[in-house]
């Protein structure tokens, strides 16, 4: 057996190594996992509806027993502070009650009922959702609970009826620890096996995960290069498997000129909090921001970014990544527009934003419209709203798109909506895109490279739709069909019947 070198948690604060190494898994020991969870997938997928509900509940219970805790130990290895973790714990628990609520309705399993029609032969057809088997999870470095070992990937994969394994991100390994210990415990708890959910640490350990013949589908938050590298590796496996990946964003913001009119102050204060907060390190962080030519709302971003700081960066390889790409844009003939400040911190980076009038942009858009990660911006300035649809059209695919408008302009707010709308899986209406809601309506996704598949979700109630399969139920008898798709709907269940 050979051993891979330990993974280490480190203080952004300071930089120093924080809590004891966590060994990296073997090749041995992902396989184990693995198989693990393939052998509990009967037990898990077998329970009610109804029961499973009970225990998503009662691990979200666990989880706020734990909360104390938890936030300690993820403070200590992400810098996030109380106030944030705290919340999120919340959001992560809420999560798992969304989608116990949902499971107690039925509607998850989308049952379809196609009755036999003789006269247009027309056989007995009935259609649902099953799971679709083990998937594997792959934590997030900024949420170290809502998308990590509990998060909506683990949450939504449980829901459907799939066990999972979760390689942890290697920014928090005591933190993910903890959370599997807490989640184990309660599992053991409710009378049920503790490898519904395996955990698995290091490097090696993500590609071996993707390619074991026991994972079915693979959730992966994280960087356009690693996502596109792990996705490789599964659409090269013997037998392909589905991979749900949310990659890199842009979120363009769009301020129409009304807009800019009337609220030039409290757009830019809003846009330099949305850019900085979190230190900018959020998928919705709104990098591309697109403002009419007017000096008076350009003179309120500036002095809006120039009043914020950036705290630290969630490590040390994410921090030297933003000092690069920032050291790039600058000399990249690219307009200074403001500079904020680097607050305390070992790996504390200062927010800075550049500003382009929008022929410039237009000829290198190709170069311009990359992700970066931490607190950046680029305001690009136009003339006329007609001039700025076609370069909105070229842009690649973001997880949101923003407009700004005022009540007087909503010819040009729709303009603006339907050229994004192709382009992103959220159009929000004079807000900011960092912030994602969980509830049952939200879509987190979006066209390559905001996502890997635009159709689905990793927030939201129909996120689980990515961990289930449909089948179609041909001429069974009423008691071999599931109860689901019975006559009698012993369930009490929606479902859709055709007449």
């Amino acid at each position: 057996m050979t051993r891979m070198l330990d993974v280490q948690g480190y203080n952004p604060r300071t930089g120093a190594p924080v809590g004891p190494a966590v060994a990296a898994s073997t090749a041995e020991e992902v396989d184990r996992a693995a198989n693990a969870a393939a052998a509990t997938f009967p037990v898990w997928s077998g329970l009610p509806a109804q029961r499973r509900a009970e225990v998503l509940d009662a691990l979200a219970d666990a989880l706020d027993a734990t909360a104390g805790e938890l936030v300690a130990v993820a403070d200590a290895e992400t810098a996030l502070g109380e106030t944030r973790l705290r919340n999120e714990v919340g959001r992560t628990t809420g999560q798992l009650r969304m989608f116990a609520d949902l499971l107690r309705r039925g509607r998850h399993v989308e049952a379809i009922i196609s009755p036999a029609d003789p006269a247009a032969g027309r056989p007995d057809v009935r259609r649902m959702l099953h799971p679709i088997g083990p998937v594997a999870v792959f934590s997030a470095s900024n949420f170290p609970m809502a998308f990590s070992v509990a998060g909506g990937d683990t949450a939504s994969a449980l829901a459907a009826g799939c066990p999972v394994v979760v390689k942890a991100h290697e920014g928090h390994p005591q933190t993910s620890v903890l959370v599997a210990r807490t989640l184990g415990q309660a599992l053991a708890g409710a009378g049920l096996p503790t490898e519904i959910l395996g955990l698995v640490h290091g490097f090696d350990a993500g590609g071996a995960l993707v390619r074991h013949p026991a994972v079915r589908a693979v959730g992966f938050t994280g960087s356009l290069r690693g996502g596109r590298a792990l996705a490789d590796l599964a659409a090269a496996r013997p037998d392909p498997i589905p991979f749900y990946g949310e990659l890199g964003s842009v979120n363009p913001v769009v301020v129409l000129p009304g807009a800019a009119r009337t609220r030039a102050t409290e757009i830019a204060a809003e846009y330099a909090g949305s850019l900085t907060l979190g230190a900018g390190q959020f998928c919705t962080n709104p990098g591309l921001l697109f403002v009419p030519d007017d000096a008076d709302l350009l003179a309120a971003l500036a002095d809006a970014v120039r009043s914020t700081s950036a705290g630290p960066m969630l490590s040390k390889r994410m921090r030297d990544s933003y000092v690069d790409v920032t050291a790039r844009m600058a000399g990249d003939a690219l307009h200074p527009l403001a500079e904020g400040a680097a607050a305390d911190g070992a790996w504390a980076v200062a927010p800075q934003v550049w500003r382009l009038d929008l022929a410039t942009f237009a000829a290198r858009v190709d170069t311009l419209t990359e992700e970066v990660f931490g607190p950046a911006g680029l305001v690009v300035s136009y003339s006329t709203v007609d001039d700025l649809l076609p370069v909105l059209s070229r842009l690649d695919g973001s997880l949101t798109g923003s407009v700004h408008a005022a009540d007087d302009e909503p010819d040009a707010a729709a303009a603006v909506g339907a050229a994004l709308r192709p382009l992103v899986g959220r159009l929000i209406y004079n807000g900011w895109p960092t912030g994602v809601a969980v509830c049952w309506a939200m879509h987190h996704g979006g066209p390559w490279p905001a996502s890997t598949s635009a159709l689905h979700t990793s927030v939201g109630g129909t996120a689980l739709r990515r961990w289930q399969v449909p089948v179609a139920y041909q001429g069974w008898p009423q008691d071999l069909l599931p109860a689901e798709l019975r006559d009698d709907n012993p369930l009490g269940i929606p479902r859709t019947v055709q007449d």
